[in-house]
């Protein structure tokens, strides 16, 4: 059974730091593209960061660009998301897929997510 188990989010002020974590299981991770995604209240589900198998390439949303660092360890089944410098508009819960042609696996069950408040 294919898994992920997101955590790290939590209440932080603007400019802050936070670090991601997500926890696959039921696949081989390191064969897949991985992809971090995030849903603001009353928006759509969005694309924020996704890396390639080894983690050579990674790329972003353009609204975290420079802020934002997707890792990941495969001898762990962990992908992370760094968070830099972040923003009111940051606040969403984020949550990890696995990736085939650019698009979620259609089998696969979003996981509960990892509320990322920012405020003062």
């Amino acid at each position: 059974q294919v898994q992920f188990v997101e955590s790290g989010g939590e209440l932080v002020q603007p400019g802050g730091s936070l670090r991601l974590s997500c926890a696959a299981s039921g696949f081989t991770f390191s064969n897949y593209v991985m992809t971090w995604y995030r849903q603001a209240p009353g928006k759509e589900r969005e694309l924020v960061a996704t890396i390639t198998l080894t983690g050579r390439i990674t790329n972003y949303a353009d609204s975290v660009k420079g802020r934002f660092t997707i890792t990941r360890d495969n001898a762990k089944n962990t992908v992370y998301l760094q968070m830099n410098a972040l923003k009111p508009e940051d606040t969403a819960v984020y949550y990890c897929m696995r990736s085939v042609g650019g698009k979620p696996v259609p089998s696969d069950s979003w996981g509960q997510g990892t509320q990322v408040t920012v405020s003062s």
